[in-house]
């Protein structure tokens, strides 16, 4: 994946940086080289040693060290790696990128650098939230700078919130998505994921409890794979992946229409929970409450199979069409019904019944089904499901 690539980690000062050592940990063993640069901040969470140790190379973190100048400038060290990932990118390392500052070692490198890079930002809510990081990571974004994360959850200040570095395994797909290579290189690969939102009035809408966490993982395995990936998206709580082509959208036809614009492709995952069913006629008022207190009578009408409409394609049909049944009774011979139904090459069936306790988990329980039968999956996260269909892909698209 990450065989003879050059990272150049720029560890910030924040609590989430002993992430940084896991991520180095990975990287190395996915094939690549770490060369750490810690700033002075970081070095009060992570030790030189430390990161040293974990990467087999020298710390850099003083921009003015006459000795690491004479072995290696900063000018060169800034150009010598395949990638420059920043983790964690704090909100002053953040700001001085976008306002081009350059008062240490690793603000000089950042400016002096022709290298692609990443950013994996973590701190505080409020420091996130705060419209003067968000004009930054705006500018950044502009500027052409990847962004992995964050993600929202529990900070070691006791908040709860956005601004939670993304885990290690989510960083190194990120940067694979990057600069890596894999059995799916080459390959152009289409995956829908999240719900759709059907609008009823302007205020109201139909809609499901799809998370849109299992079609995220799905494309970063694929991206890790080395695949190019197109990324189609209701409006899911999950972070969209970082180096895919994002299509976002918000009703099964503007699914439908992304998902055709994107054709060809070699693969086609459909993972999105699309509704069934819209409105025959969305209001554009609010509907109010009667005086007699009977409730509205909604006329539905049914939505676009995005599924059977590609997979019956005659003209750029992917190679492999990939379903998924979410089903809560006999859902090995429901989902095998649904796949000859469809006329997809595979359908993944999950078993959402309440006893499973599924829905709203990050695990998944699922069988993969095709023309010869159900393959049952022991039950795992949904990354480890995630990272298994894509490797089950990257085989079928080899033959």
């Amino acid at each position: 994946m990450l065989n003879g690539k050059r990272i150049l980690l720029i560890i910030g000062g924040g609590i989430a940086a002993f992430k940084a050592l896991e991520l180095i940990r990975l990287i190395r063993k996915a094939g690549g080289t770490v060369t750490p640069v810690l700033t002075t901040a970081g070095q009060e969470f992570v030790t030189p040693l430390s990161a040293s140790a974990l990467a087999a190379d020298k710390v850099y973190t003083d921009l003015f060290n006459l000795t690491d100048e004479a072995e290696m400038g900063h000018i060169e060290l800034s150009r010598s790696a395949d990638l420059v990932v920043v983790c964690p990118g704090t909100s002053d390392l953040i700001a001085k990128m976008a306002n081009g500052h350059a008062n240490d070692l690793a603000s000089t490198l950042l400016m002096a650098t022709d290298t692609p890079v990443l950013v994996a930002p973590a701190m505080n809510v409020r420091m996130w939230q705060h419209p003067a990081n968000q004009r930054n990571i705006a500018t950044l974004a502009a500027d052409g700078i990847a962004l992995v994360g964050p993600d929202e959850g529990d900070m070691a200040c006791g908040e709860f919130g956005p601004g939670r570095l993304s885990e290690p395994q989510v960083i190194l797909d990120a940067i694979t998505a990057q600069i890596g290579t894999g059995p799916l290189t080459g390959k152009h690969i289409l995956v829908t994921s999240g719900p759709t939102h059907e609008p009823i009035d302007p205020v109201r809408y139909i809609a499901n409890r799809s998370s849109g966490a299992q079609g995220s993982a799905i494309a970063y395995a694929l991206l890790r794979l080395g695949a190019k990936v197109t990324f189609v998206t209701g409006p899911a709580a999950a972070p969209v992946p970082q180096g895919a082509d994002i299509k976002p959208d918000q009703t099964a036809d503007e699914m439908l229409e992304a998902v055709t614009a994107a054709l060809p492709a070699d693969a086609a995952i459909f993972a999105a929970a699309v509704a069934d069913w819209r409105m025959e006629s969305a209001t554009d008022s609010k509907i109010k409450k009667t005086k007699t207190g009977k409730p509205p009578t909604l006329k539905l009408t049914e939505n676009p199979d995005i599924l059977a409409t590609i997979a019956k394609k005659r003209k750029n049909r992917p190679d492999l069409v990939i379903g998924y049944a979410a089903e809560t009774d006999d859902v090995v011979a429901n989902a095998t019904a649904k796949r000859k139904l469809k006329r997809c090459d595979w359908i993944v069936a999950i078993d959402v019944s309440p006893e499973t306790g599924i829905i709203g988990l990050s695990e998944n329980s699922v069988s993969v089904i095709d023309e010869a039968g159900a393959e049952a999956w022991p039950r795992a996260s949904k990354t480890d499901v995630a990272r298994r269909l894509a490797e089950r892909i990257a085989v079928a698209l080899a033959k």
